[in-house]
Order: structure tokens, then sequence, then C-alpha cells
């Protein structure tokens, strides 16, 4: 008798404990349990953020409707002699890519960055988020001048 009522408490302790939920899982309407959804953060590289003009030299730049083909010929240059060992146009490399950039970013911004790297990842949340999401690989000063960094931004409008 004393084995029964033994077994018989561990069974119903047993049960109890088996029944037990989650707090990791949220009761639907029809009673099934399913795993509570994290709120994904969207990556640095892929927010947008046009109002944001960066810390630097740059507070206004005037983009003429049509591309300047010299300009962007100039900024091509540049860019392939400056800045393709951490960015690639079509793809995520050590740095983001600059295709597309101008819709995630004002050209202030763009600017801002290629001429100021180091005050911009100190002080511009933005650029703090990117160093974190590229492995904390800082954005080079490649000592671009305004006319050089206009050049590559006229650029970067062609990808």
């Amino acid at each position: 008798m004393k084995n029964s009522l033994k077994l018989l408490t561990l069974f119903i302790a047993l049960l109890l404990f088996s029944c037990g939920g989650s707090d990791k899982k949220e009761e639907t309407s029809y009673g099934k349990k399913e795993p509570v959804k994290k709120e994904v953060k969207e990556p640095a590289s892929q927010r947008i953020e046009l109002s944001n003009k960066g810390i630097g030299p740059v507070t206004s730049v005037n983009l003429d409707l049509v591309v300047d083909e010299k300009m962007a010929a100039h900024g091509k240059e540049v860019y392939e002699k400056m800045c393709t060992a951490c960015h690639k146009a079509e793809k995520k490399f050590i740095g983001p890519s600059p295709k597309g950039i101008l819709q995630r970013r004002s050209p202030e911004w763009v600017m801002n960055m290629i001429l100021n790297p180091e005050e911009m990842v100190k002080e511009d949340q933005l650029a703090k988020d990117l160093l974190i999401e590229f492995n904390g690989s800082p954005m080079a000063n490649q000592n671009l001048t305004k006319e050089e960094a206009r050049a590559v931004l006229e650029y970067f409008r062609t990808l």
C-alpha cells in the first residue's frame, strides 16, 4: 500500500511538472501554443535615415535632376582608386555597398562620412551602428577634398 501511495504521488508530481507551460510561448485564440516572435532590428546598412546630415563640414548639397556625367566619371576614378579595397558597388564587403545609398542616406551624410569618418563614428549613431554591423572595421579617412567627395557622390547616383 505504501509503495502504491508513493508511486501515485510520484505520478501526480510528474504530471504537474510536465504540464507546466514555458513563459516563452503565447497561447493563441484556439488553444495551441506558439513561440513568441522576437522583434528583429533592421541592420544599419538597410536603415533609411534621410534627415540625418551627419557630423562634418558639409551642411548642404544640391543635386541636379540630371547626373553630371563628367563629375560622375571623375568620381568613379576616385572611388576605384581609393575605396574599392573596402567597398564593392554590388555587394556588402568590408564596408557597405554604395549602390542605392542615396535612397537610404542624405547626400550630406554620405559626404560627411567620406570626409570625416573618425568624428562620424564617435558622434553619429548611424555611423556607430554601421561600425558594429561591419565588425568594428572603421572607415579610413582617405583625405579627399570636398570636390572629390562630391564627385564620388555623383558617381554613386549612377549605381
